[in-house]
């Protein structure tokens, strides 16, 4: 955020002493006053995402504050505008407010008062540009070829660098992180930036298989293997043939097994269970521990000779709290991704939500925010969209969000969203949500919520 004595505001106003007496007003507080005379004039001195607000007289001679409003939205639908009205037109602060307006001053109006609404203007506006600036980068970043790794700190890039240069090699990997670091992106992210990218991608969680069936699943059996086996079976090794094969929790994987593991890898081949004839095998084998193999080895957990034949190319994955910078970034990249998948609209956030993301230590890493933007946008509104809250998991009255409390909190934070979206205009809100006026006055009774305050004016 910028401070204070950095941030201009446009002051427009065809009576030199109310331009004379805002601008020192806001000088005074650290602003960089910019007054015209004219709605013309400020349209051609204004810049691109110009970092502040605009304070304009709506009552002028040539373009007036109403039809600059349209045009300033036409341009940057975010821009923060104020409107100054004559003593008692409410009717006129009303339409503005309508139209678009950020708040409006009455004639005459004291300094704290224009302090306050250009502050709030300000805080807005800076928010608003942060969360273009993150989403162009967002779209930069998606446009890579392959899973994206989203983020602009040193180890971020430094990774990203990694797996280019590892991609267009023919070696077997070796992934190192903690859970929830995104080592099956970054296994996916090595394979479709690979000459492999055309041929399959076969993941498998050697935790999540069982031990009895495993051998099967990977290398694969011949009818009559085994009681049970009344056909053959192709194994995932054999079925990935040309491309890629993904061990995940590789620690996991049976020590018995593990010998079978280290021939495949020495003679590309795979023998299938029952089988009296070996298949040739052209892959490539990245496989991901979040533990150290290596002292795995020392203590007899797992084989020393699979470690040293799997550790051709080790890269690990940093923590999320090795990389703080990146946090807002890969919140709000989450937070775009529920939001398109829901169909509501991804909250902005501001500085204490901000705060709390940094502060957190994340010890489920980027999974665990992944999780916190999803549930940002679903339940966001029934906490009042405080991330701490959300963080420690429980709403405002610290009630445990069970199953059905969380499609309560569902309910009211998409009715939440639906009456701010419409200002709270209910017939616009009942057409938009499909539902009857009563139904939906019955639930804004339920949850405790008001149309009224989500408004500009009565509802029409």
């Amino acid at each position: 955020m910028h401070e204070p004595s950095t941030l201009p505001v446009m002051v427009i106003d065809d009576e030199p002493h109310l331009r004379i007496t805002a601008s020192q007003t806001l000088e005074l507080a650290g602003y960089t006053p910019h007054c015209f005379e004219s709605a013309e004039q400020a349209l051609e001195a204004l810049p691109a995402n110009f970092p502040g607000v605009i304070v304009s007289d709506i009552r002028m001679p040539g373009m007036d504050g109403m039809t600059l409003l349209n045009e300033l939205h036409s341009r940057d639908a975010t821009l923060p505008i104020i409107l100054i009205t004559g003593h008692g037109d409410i009717s006129t602060a009303v339409e503005a407010m309508r139209a678009g307006a950020w708040d409006f001053l009455e004639k005459p109006f004291a300094g704290d008062q224009l302090l306050d609404v250009v502050r709030r203007g300000i805080e807005k506006r800076q928010l608003s540009l942060e969360n273009l600036r993150l989403k162009a980068e967002l779209e930069v970043q998606q446009a890579a070829l392959g899973p994206r790794l989203v983020g602009r700190t040193a180890v971020i890039s430094r990774l990203a660098a990694m797996i280019q240069r590892i991609s267009q090699v023919e070696a077997d990997v070796l992934l190192f992180g903690e859970t929830g670091t995104g080592k099956d992106l970054v296994a996916r992210a090595i394979h479709e930036r690979s000459a492999r990218r055309n041929s399959p991608f076969m993941a498998i969680n050697c935790g999540a298989v069982p031990e009895n069936t495993i051998e099967s699943e990977l290398f694969g059996h011949e009818k009559g293997a085994f009681t049970g086996a009344v056909e053959r079976r192709i194994g995932k090794f054999e079925h990935a043939n040309g491309g890629t094969v993904f061990l995940d929790e590789i620690e996991s994987m049976p020590l018995a097994l593990q010998v079978k593991l280290l021939r495949v890898l020495q003679e590309r081949s795979v023998e299938r269970l029952g089988a009296n004839e070996t298949v040739p095998l052209n892959i490539r084998v990245i496989a991901a521990t979040k533990v150290d193999l290596k002292a795995a080895a020392e203590e007899g957990y797992f084989r020393g000779d699979l470690y040293y034949r799997l550790n051709v190319v080790t890269l690990p994955l940093p923590a999320l709290r090795e990389r703080r910078e990146d946090i807002p970034l890969l919140f709000q990249h989450f937070a775009v991704i529920a939001a398109n998948r829901s169909g509501l609209e991804a909250p902005t956030l501001d500085s204490p939500s901000i705060a709390a993301l940094l502060a957190h230590d994340w010890p489920g890493n980027v999974r665990e925010l992944r999780n916190l933007a999803e549930r940002y946008v679903l339940l966001g509104a029934a906490f009042d969209y405080r991330l701490d809250a959300l963080l420690e998991g429980v709403s405002a009255d610290t009630e445990e969000p069970t199953l059905p409390r969380q499609v309560e909190l569902f309910e009211k934070s998409l009715i939440s969203q639906s009456l701010a979206r419409h200002h709270g205009r209910v017939t616009d809100v009942c057409r938009h949500l499909g539902i009857p006026r009563k139904t939906f006055y019955d639930k804004l009774k339920k949850h405790s919520l008001s149309a009224d305050d989500y408004r500009h004016s009565s509802d029409p």
